[in-house]
């Protein structure tokens, strides 16, 4: 197994071999997509479901993401260029007050779960304040977290303190030469202390790995390992190439052959009973502490059960999280709109769900 930290035999040479740049044209890649707006009427009978967090086809919601930034400290290469992106300005982003707003009004629609991403999330400097308004939600019952994990060793005591409860940690390789070439930054043993020290304070910390081949396909049986005796649960994510071009599909590894790899070297493995609206298969090796999974939104996708929704950072909902199609609640707030028809804009964005996200599936 690899010893965590182990530099690979160099970095020149390993960087020819495990490039993995996604060359979309300018208007496939994810900072450019424009959204499309979805059509609301300002009338309170306008179509909605039975309820306005249930779209057309049943499907109820109760679980929101909600992106506090654009901004992020390392530059991932499946994730946007050296350069970074171009920001929204600050005065268009989510105050903290219209965060919590936006959470009491789903709150009381239904939803009962918050998870905050980015961008990376601890570059808000307001979000110790942020997690504890949200805590203070009635009707909220878990407060999650997806983070890199470089620059959150020294604020999670604090973060739980205010109200956070769950906790991903985003890792794509156990070699710290391919991970500062995949960020493009270091911080590959700052996000080794966070783990260590966020595994004894979360019932089960979750690490999520974007599978690529030819880069990190290799590791798949050495992050199931990890389990063994640590209490982590290992989430295998496909990797999604934008506007399907040949050349990200070739990085594309189904879930059933990394699975495959874990058999082959572990023998026998158990599935794990799914609990309702899971997106990871859960699988553990027979007396292991910790868990794996995969999240198969390429090859067996889960929209038939999704329950989730996004805000943006700069205050859109989004119905699909790999959609475009978006609805300002930022304006909405702005312009006076009380949280009566604050609720009727998003139980018609809801409404219009569709029933599987186009474009990216693998067949």
């Amino acid at each position: 197994m690899l010893i965590r930290g182990q530099k690979f035999n160099g970095l020149i040479e390993p960087i020819k071999r495990y490039s993995i740049k996604v060359k979309c044209k300018p208007e496939e890649s994810p900072s450019s997509v424009k959204p499309t707006p979805i059509q609301i009427k300002p009338d309170s009978n306008a179509l909605i479901g039975e309820t306005p967090l249930t779209d057309k086809f049943g499907r109820f919601h109760s679980y929101l993401r909600i992106s506090l930034t654009e901004k992020c400290n390392l530059r991932c290469q499946y994730c946007m260029p050296l350069e970074g992106v171009p920001l929204t300005p600050a005065s268009h982003l989510l105050t903290s007050e219209e965060i919590i707003r936006i959470t009491q009004a789903f709150a009381e629609l239904g939803v009962d779960k918050i998870r905050l991403t980015g961008g990376e999330p601890t570059m808000r400097k307001d979000l110790i304040p942020i997690i504890e308004g949200i805590g203070n939600v009635s009707g909220i019952q878990q407060i999650g977290m997806t983070s890199n994990g470089v620059a959150l060793h020294g604020k999670l005591d604090k973060l739980i303190q205010a109200g956070l409860s769950k906790l991903n940690l985003s890792i794509d390789t156990l070699h710290e030469s391919k991970y500062e070439f995949l960020a493009r930054r270091p911080g590959f043993k700052n996000v080794w202390k966070t783990i260590d020290k966020a595994e004894h304070l979360f019932d089960m910390l979750k690490l999520n790995c974007v599978v690529m081949r030819q880069f990190n396909l290799d590791e798949v049986v050495d992050f199931v390992e990890l389990t063994q005796d640590r209490k982590l649960d290992i989430r295998f994510i496909e990797f999604m190439p934008f506007g399907g071009n040949d050349y990200a599909l070739k990085k594309f590894v189904p879930y059933k052959e990394m699975l495959g790899k874990i058999i082959e070297k572990f023998g026998e493995v158990e599935r794990l009973q799914d609990h309702p609206n899971d997106t990871s298969k859960a699988y553990k090796i027979k007396g292991s502490k910790g868990q794996f999974g995969f999240i198969t939104s390429m090859s067996e996708h889960f929209c038939g059960t999704c329950n989730r929704l996004r805000v943006t950072a700069d205050g859109n909902l989004k119905v699909c999280l790999h959609g475009n199609a978006e609805v300002s609640l930022r304006d909405a707030i702005r312009s006076g709109t009380n949280t009566k028809d604050l609720q009727n804009i998003i139980g018609q964005a809801v409404y219009k769900k569709k029933a599987k996200h186009a474009g990216n599936f693998i067949n």
